[in-house]
Parts: C-alpha cells; sequence; structure tokens
C-alpha cells in the first residue's frame, strides 16, 4: 500500500511530498530557492529551506540520497567554491548524497539565483 502526504501545499505543487511504502518513507522536496542579494546569501537561505523541509519530515541532511541544483549563469571558478563551501556547511565532509549541478540561463523569477531539490529516504516504522 502506498500512503501519500503533502507539506505545505501551494497553488499548483507542495514543497514536499512524503510517500511511504513499506517500512520507508521517500521525502521529495520541490526545488527551493533562498531570498538575497548574492549567490552565497541565496545559497545559505536555499539550504535552510530545505533543512525545513527535512524536519517537517521527520528527516535531516544525513537522509538525503540525491539533490539536484540549478545555478543561473553558472561560473565554475567563481561560483562552485561557494556552493561547495555552503554545502559542506550543512551537509559534512562524508557520505555525500548523489547530486548533479546544472547551469542554466534563468529560473522561475529574474532575481532568483538557485534551486535546489532533493530527495531523503527515512525509516516508516
Amino acid at each position: 500500500m502506498i500512503k501519500k502526504e503533502y507539506i505545505e501545499p501551494n497553488e499548483g505543487f507542495s514543497q514536499t511530498v512524503i510517500v511511504t511504502t513499506g517500512h520507508y518513507k521517500t521525502i521529495y522536496i520541490s526545488g527551493q530557492i533562498g531570498i538575497g542579494n548574492t549567490l552565497e546569501v541565496q545559497t545559505k537561505n536555499t539550504f535552510k529551506n530545505i533543512e525545513k523541509q527535512l524536519q517537517l519530515g521527520n528527516a535531516s541532511f544525513k537522509d538525503v540520497v540525491k539533490m539536484t541544483t540549478y545555478i543561473v549563469n553558472f561560473n565554475p571558478e567563481t561560483d562552485l567554491p561557494i556552493y561547495r563551501k555552503i554545502r559542506k556547511d550543512f551537509l559534512g565532509t562524508e557520505q555525500y548524497p548523489a547530486s548533479t549541478l546544472v547551469g542554466i540561463e534563468k529560473l522561475g523569477k529574474r532575481e532568483w539565483l538557485i534551486e535546489i531539490e532533493a530527495i531523503a529516504v527515512i525509516n516508516a516504522l
């Protein structure tokens, strides 16, 4: 039997959907953004928003198995060190999830510089 739980539903989507199957819950977190004037500030706030969604699902960054990151006008020389430092601050230095980072032209709003979606798995018991 599959059970679905919707966290913070909005018009047209939910911030998070938790799917319970058997002994496991898979937590699907919609793309999160962060408010701020720089990539560094937005990245910190984006990770804080992901952390909030994980906590609402009774999970943590240790439970994340996949992350997909989109960065506007990505420059590996300047943007990657910023992203990696902040990711390390939230995820630590070991057992990183599978990850994809994609440089893109723009996101849903011009002021958004980064968006990250995540998938986590936890025990349902």
